[in-house]
């Protein structure tokens, strides 16, 4: 684990001095609850530790945290960076604690890296609207940092306008801000906002619709076999996936690949060793067309 893993992976400095990996296995399956749990996502954390992955992405409401826990069971807890998230029933000021608490049960650690607010929008466990004001759960938040529960605090699925809400109520700045970006999905304005105020990028869904079997019927290209694509890829000796994720990286992002297959988990993190040109990326820029696998995603609620 970790010896004879052949990628470094580099690590970006975090606002609150911390540094966080720069690319994270994604560990979310869908929300299909109906299906029993294998351990497949704890053989998928083993093969990325394997492979050099320093940093796994994980979430109360994904249900794997307790597999998450057992892949790095003897892992050195200082040389793995993870992620959770606070879901939507937990948004009450005195629910953030608690429902941390439960999740560091699960992953079997004492503290997490980074703890996230998975919405802004807060539900009932019986799914009616809950009116708490993400104020009040970032107060949480802070108070779970400061029991030392986390080290790291931020957002996911937060658009600007709500950042800039906590900032102007004089509340600790998020490290981090996790939202939707791929070839498809850019958002420049967003990311642009984050770099300005020191607030890391992390990708999620960063393969957008490039592969047939999870692209829906109306999704714009590109497809993996896109021909401009390909013959980017074939020059660095690359797959087309792989130059997905450079780009994200060379926008100054965090991309979060999920996958339960070893070989392209491997792929995954195998990046780090070329550079796109300015034409290759100003190329791969022209795909941004604004179109959201999750068109209910937070950036457009108020």
């Amino acid at each position: 684990m970790f010896q004879n893993a052949s990628v470094q992976v580099p690590k970006l400095k975090l606002n609150d001095g911390r540094e966080m990996p720069a690319l994270a296995l994604g560990t979310w399956l869908g929300f299909n609850y109906e299906v029993e749990p294998s351990n497949e996502v704890e053989q998928a954390v083993r093969w990325a530790l394997d492979a050099g992955y320093t940093h796994i992405d994980t979430a109360w409401i994904y249900k794997i945290e307790d597999q998450v826990g057992r892949a790095l069971k003897g892992v050195p807890r200082e040389k793995v960076f993870v992620t959770s998230k606070l879901w939507n029933f937990f948004h009450a000021r005195d629910a953030v604690v608690p429902a941390l608490r439960e999740s560091l049960r699960s992953l079997q650690l004492d503290y997490v890296d980074l703890y996230l607010i998975h919405t802004p929008i807060g539900q009932f466990a019986n799914f009616s609207h809950d009116t708490t004001d993400y104020l009040e759960t970032w107060q949480g938040m802070i108070e779970a940092k400061k029991l030392g529960l986390t080290k790291s605090i931020g957002l996911s699925n937060f658009n600007q306008t709500m950042i800039e809400r906590i900032l102007e109520n004089g509340l600790e700045k998020p490290a981090a801000l996790q939202v939707e970006l791929n070839l498809n999905l850019q958002q420049p304005d967003l990311v642009a906002y984050c770099k300005s105020q020191n607030i890391a990028v992390m990708a999620y869904t960063p393969f957008g619709s490039l592969f047939y079997s999870k692209a829906a019927p109306d999704a714009p290209p590109p497809r993996v076999d896109d021909p401009v694509l390909v013959k980017i890829a074939e020059k660095y000796n690359k797959t087309v996936p792989q130059i997905a994720l450079r780009y994200l990286v060379e926008l100054g992002t965090v991309p979060l690949p999920k996958s339960l297959t070893k070989s392209r988990i491997e792929q995954n993190i195998d990046i780090f060793d070329f550079q796109l040109t300015d034409d290759e990326k100003n190329l791969l820029k022209s795909f941004d067309n604004g179109y959201s696998i999750y068109p209910s995603s937070t950036w457009d609620w108020p």
